[in-house]
C-alpha cells in the first residue's frame, strides 16, 4: 500500500496549484481519503477530504471557496486544486486515505488515518 503525493511548488500569491496523489497497492474506491498539510512550528491539520463511495467532502474553513478536492477511482487518484493561493497555505501537504468507517467529518482528523503519502512542499511567495 503507497500513497505518492505530486505537483507541489513554488507560486506565487493568488496563483493556482494541483496537487496529486496516486495510490498503488489498493483500490482507492472504498477508501476515505484526505489532504493535511503542516506549516513549519505546526501541527498538522486537515485541509479537505472525501469519504469513501461517493459520499461527502469536508474543508476547512481557511480553504473553503478555494480549494476543491476530487478523485477519480477509476485512476486510483485524488487531486486537491489550490486556487487564490496564499502565503499562509505555505506547508508541506500530505495525502492519506483510510478504509475505516467514518463518521460526518472525521476524514479532517489525521489520527483517523493508516496510509500516508510522502509530502509535496508547497510555496507561496513572491
Amino acid at each position: 500500500v503507497q500513497l505518492q503525493a505530486s505537483g507541489g511548488g513554488l507560486v506565487q500569491p493568488g496563483g493556482s496549484l494541483r496537487l496529486s496523489c496516486a495510490a498503488s497497492g489498493f483500490g482507492f474506491g472504498n477508501y476515505n481519503v484526505g489532504w493535511f498539510r503542516q506549516a513549519p512550528g505546526k501541527e498538522r491539520g486537515g485541509v479537505s477530504c472525501s469519504n469513501s463511495g461517493g459520499g461527502s467532502t469536508y474543508s476547512s474553513n481557511s480553504v473553503k471557496g478555494r480549494f476543491t478536492i476530487s478523485r477519480d477511482d477509476a485512476k486510483n487518484t485524488v487531486y486537491l486544486q489550490m486556487n487564490d493561493l496564499k502565503s499562509e497555505d505555505t506547508a508541506v501537504y500530505y495525502c492519506a486515505a483510510s478504509d475505516r468507517t467514518f463518521f460526518g467529518s472525521d476524514c479532517m482528523e489525521p489520527h483517523h488515518y493508516e496510509h500516508w503519502g510522502q509530502g509535496t512542499l508547497v510555496t507561496v511567495s513572491s
